[in-house]
């Protein structure tokens, strides 16, 4: 199984590498089970810090650290890396453990760069990334259209939300957003093959100003490029 956002952009035909993936994890899986989920009044809470998240935070900085669990509950394989966001459209997925693997999206195009296989893998980013995870995480205008809310509960003072991709053609079937004092810190993304991958948020910044040159892309020398990059002149008025 593949890296949390290589396997977004996989989902509509771009490059698939790394795998990720027993702890906690497992408990907080089983207890979207086993547990009814929550009542109204935490329903519409965790619509609003949803909400909330896609309107009020504009830039965001984390580390992260990111496990895939496969059908079983076996945690097969761990990664982490940086994470920066600017709304409406830009964000950049550093991986630097175990390999080292970019995801950029520049508004136009979305790059997945392997360091280690010195390939470059690029799409038109409206297309590769419709009705996926990212789009939450991008921030996209019309995010929430492709979504839809199943409820929310409380465990351990993280409010769990839960959403179910309108069109399940992306390769996800769910995904849910965990939020500790109002702000994201934990994100469950479960895939159609019975895997699921579990982001833990850390040392998180909102707000404040990001290099504008973290969301371009420059192609490395001696590099494969599969894929061919839309141009600004091509891209819709």
């Amino acid at each position: 199984m593949n890296m949390l956002m290589t396997r977004f952009a996989q989902a509509n035909g771009a490059h698939r590498r790394l795998n990720i993936g027993r702890s906690l994890i497992v408990l907080v899986l089983a207890g979207w089970g086993s547990l009814a989920l929550a009542e109204a009044g935490v329903d519409d809470t965790g619509e609003r810090l949803v909400n909330d998240f896609l309107t009020d935070v504009l830039t965001m900085q984390a580390r992260f650290e990111q496990s895939l669990i496969d059908a079983d509950g076996e945690v097969v394989e761990v990664s982490g890396g940086t994470l920066e966001i600017e709304r409406p459209t830009r964000f950049r997925w550093a991986y630097a453990d175990p390999y080292e693997q970019w995801l950029v999206a520049d508004g136009l195009n979305i790059w997945s760069y392997d360091v280690d296989l010195a390939q470059v893998t690029v799409k038109p980013q409206e297309k590769a990334l419709s009705n996926t995870p990212a789009m939450l995480l991008g921030g996209a205008t019309n995010a929430l259209e492709q979504f839809r809310f199943e409820g929310s509960r409380v465990e351990e003072a993280t409010t769990w939300v839960r959403m179910r991709p309108v069109d399940d053609s992306s390769g996800f079937n769910r995904v849910e957003l965990g939020f500790l004092e109002g702000r994201l810190s934990r994100m469950l993304f479960f895939d159609n093959l019975e895997q699921t991958t579990l982001v833990a948020l850390h040392d998180v910044v909102v707000n404040e100003p990001i290099d504008a040159s973290h969301f371009e892309f420059v192609i490395p020398n001696d590099v494969d490029v599969v894929g061919v990059p839309l141009a600004r002149s091509d891209a819709a008025p």
